[in-house]
């Protein structure tokens, strides 16, 4: 089947970026120019996407009036001859049909796809985390496009992978398996946060997924661990034994912008890539050497 929703988890509290978190979501970070979720939503329209939902919270209001249009804005814009602005507000808004549910307590990253269901139904899907910017070495093709070509492809679902230091491996869902083409893998293990011993290899799952409409059955039944949250990875591992899961080694950039030295290694590095701060910006750093 095409995969054509996708699904951006966006209601988590953001406490490491307290206390500009209190009343901006950390999705609404700029980089550069635009916030985090904006480059979100731009790779999964780029992938092929035509309908997504973001789950969010009660504080993240912000993420609607984003996308939301804004008539007196584009008017005064318009009057004043500003083209270039008035352009890049209509795009916005026009990008994709964006829809937004509401994850009434923050139950894990599990949770929030299972308060998608609805809308899903019973199709593939994409989950792309808000709060992540991955950029591909191919720009024509956007790791959530690569991903979606293996689903449709070889069914059942598929996620972005990065080696990480053997000492990293603890923070993150780990997928162990067999090479099958060059960069893929048939999985045979998913590990949520293995310490290293036990951990089947250094290959991390980088926010970007493409999951089959089976993993909401897994999710119904998947308890509770940790504080409470329902892990997206337990579930996976499940499904693993009746669906075929592929892992992608993507040639690219994971931007986390859930932290504060990231986020603000993403902006120089976004920075860097625009020809009107761009040069500037490169003196700058050099000066500070």
């Amino acid at each position: 089947m095409i995969v054509r929703k996708a699904v951006i988890p966006a209601a988590g509290y953001g406490t490491r970026f307290l206390p500009i978190a209190k009343t901006v979501p950390k999705e609404m970070l700029p980089l550069v120019d635009r916030p985090v979720i904006q480059y979100v939503v731009e790779e999964a329209v780029a992938s092929g996407i035509t309908d997504i939902v973001l789950v969010i919270s009660r504080s993240k209001r912000a993420l609607e009036e984003h996308f939301h249009a804004a008539p007196d804005l584009e008017s005064e814009l318009e009057a004043k001859g500003k083209t270039e602005e008035l352009t890049c507000l209509r795009e916005l808004c026009g990008m994709a049909r964006l829809h937004f549910v509401w994850q009434q307590r923050m139950g894990g990253l599990g949770d929030a796809i299972l308060h998608a269901r609805h809308h899903v139904g019973d199709e593939p899907f994409a989950v792309l985390l808000g709060d992540t910017v991955v950029t591909s070495e191919d720009a024509s093709r956007p790791v959530t496009r690569q991903l979606a070509d293996l689903v449709e492809q070889h069914g059942g679902s598929a996620v972005a992978l990065q080696e990480v230091p053997e000492e990293k491996v603890s923070r993150y869902g780990i997928l162990g398996g067999e090479e099958i083409a060059p960069g893929v893998l048939r999985a045979r293990q998913f590990v949520e946060k293995p310490t290293p011993e036990q951990a089947p290899s250094r290959l991390a799952v980088s926010a970007r997924y493409v999951l089959s409409p089976g993993i909401f059955e897994e999710l119904e039944r998947t308890p509770p661990g940790r504080g409470g949250e329902i892990q997206l990875t337990d579930a996976m591992a499940a499904l693993l034994h009746r669906e075929p899961l592929h892992g992608l080694r993507f040639e690219g950039r994971r931007h986390d912008i859930g932290n504060k030295l990231d986020f603000i290694k993403a902006n120089i590095h976004f920075g860097l890539q625009r020809e009107d701060i761009g040069p500037d910006l490169r003196a700058y750093l050099r000066d500070l050497t």
